[in-house]
């Protein structure tokens, strides 16, 4: 076949090809039958054992059983049937080695040495397990002491009895776990409740401190309103309202009430429609202090009508004006005259009525018909303005308005329980 290698067979390994030796194809059948032989003397019992504890056994691969193993012959000459039974003689090798050991053959030569080294491994640890078991059976040999059945067996009793009594006791804890578990779950089916009771009732806390706040802030502002209404209630029972209606004092030489001057001067010549103005004050505040004391005139009528007052003589039908329209005359109209007289009756009607009632009760000014007499230097002062100067004139009205102030600051204490210092009050009002 000319200078050309065969190549028909590959590793069993590696798959790589492979070219045998010339010499693999001139063994005899000798050499072959010995090959055949098992390894192990013991070989096909071991097999059954083994293979009877093996779930799948895989048999080792077989060249001759294989088709064409890879190759197929197209000459039928000589040369063809020398190189067909030479091929069958290596596969029948390497069939009967395959069969002896659990390595497939053929194999190249890395994958041998490879292999040569794994089972070196391998022999190395055996070797060393055999000496570790060796080693331990003659210990065992060596010692004399045999372990003692029966007492491994009580003990093995008493294990088993110990496992019995803690399966029994694990059992009795899972039920005691169960019931905690229940307990545990009406715990918190419980703990929920109050949660939402919890919640509920803070809600409703929150809401009522929030009325309790707004009552408590209405209840505040209700309180202030009530002490300052308080306090001014104590402020208008403690006011006198005659001193504040009728506010009797002094402008040098006049007599005021309520800012309007009662009287005339020739260096002061006050305008009329003021005089009028003071004689209508004068004759509303005698017609109260009257009804305040239960006093009705005789024979007048007190009519307080503004600068146009007057009063009303009874039984007569005549009106006597409080007040005047102009300048100062020698000869003046006498019902003026006449009113002022009248008014200065009514006023001495008062007095008596309240000495009646308070027996030390006086007035500063002694009061005579159309006069008013100063006791501390003993003068008197016409109160009509004819054949009169404007000074006495002026004088005996600002004596008038002293005593009515005089009389008002009676009747204050009277009726408001005050404790009022009349001759503070006069000195205050002269």
């Amino acid at each position: 076949m000319d200078n050309k290698s065969s190549v028909s067979f590959v590793c069993q390994r590696c798959l790589q090809p492979l070219i045998l030796d010339d010499t693999f194809g001139n063994i005899s059948v000798h050499a072959l039958a010995e090959l055949a032989l098992p390894i192990y003397a013991n070989n096909d019992i071991e097999l059954d054992s083994q293979a009877t504890s093996l779930d799948n056994f895989v048999p080792p691969f077989r060249l001759t059983d294989s088709s064409g193993n890879g190759f197929m012959l197209i000459s039928d000459g000589k040369d063809s049937q020398t190189l067909s039974a030479t091929l069958k003689a290596r596969a029948d090798l390497f069939d009967s080695l395959s069969s002896n050991s659990e390595i497939d053959h053929p194999l190249c030569d890395e994958c041998t040495d490879t292999l040569l080294d794994l089972m070196d491994h391998q022999l190395k640890i055996a070797d060393n397990e055999w000496k570790d078991y060796n080693n331990y059976l003659q210990k065992l040999k060596e010692t004399d002491d045999s372990p003692n059945i029966e007492l491994l067996e009580k003990e093995l009793s008493d294990l088993d009895d110990e496992e019995r009594r803690l399966i029994d006791e694990l059992k009795k804890l899972n039920r005691e776990e169960e019931a905690v578990q229940a307990s545990i779950s009406l715990a918190e089916k419980e703990r929920d409740r109050l949660d939402a009771e919890r919640e509920k009732f803070r809600r409703e806390y929150t809401k009522h401190k929030r009325n309790l706040m707004l009552t408590e802030d209405e209840y505040r502002s209700l309180d202030c309103q009530l002490a300052y209404v308080n306090s001014q209630l104590d402020k208008l029972k403690k006011t006198n309202i005659f001193n504040v209606t009728f506010h009797i004092w002094h402008a040098g030489h006049f007599g005021t009430i309520n800012n309007f001057r009662l009287g005339r001067l020739p260096s002061s010549p006050v305008d009329w429609s003021e005089i009028n103005a003071a004689w209508g004050q004068t004759a509303l505040l005698l017609s109260a202090l009257a009804r305040k004391v239960n006093l009705t005139f005789k024979k007048y009528r007190l009519v307080p009508f503004g600068n146009h007052s007057y009063i009303e003589v009874i039984g007569e039908g005549k009106e006597l004006p409080l007040y005047g329209t102009g300048g100062f005359k020698f000869f003046w109209d006498t019902k003026f005259d006449a009113a002022m007289v009248a008014f200065l009756d009514c006023l001495t009607q008062f007095k008596e009525k309240v000495e009646t009632v308070d027996k030390e009760f006086y007035l500063p000014y002694l009061l005579r018909k159309g006069k008013i007499e100063d006791s501390t230097t003993g003068n008197s002062y016409s109160i009509k303005i004819q054949f009169n100067s404007e000074e006495q004139w002026t004088k005996a009205l600002k004596f008038l308005l002293t005593n009515l102030k005089w009389g008002l600051a009676w009747v204050s204490s009277q009726f408001t329980n005050e404790k009022i210092d009349l001759p503070t009050e006069l000195a205050s009002a002269l």
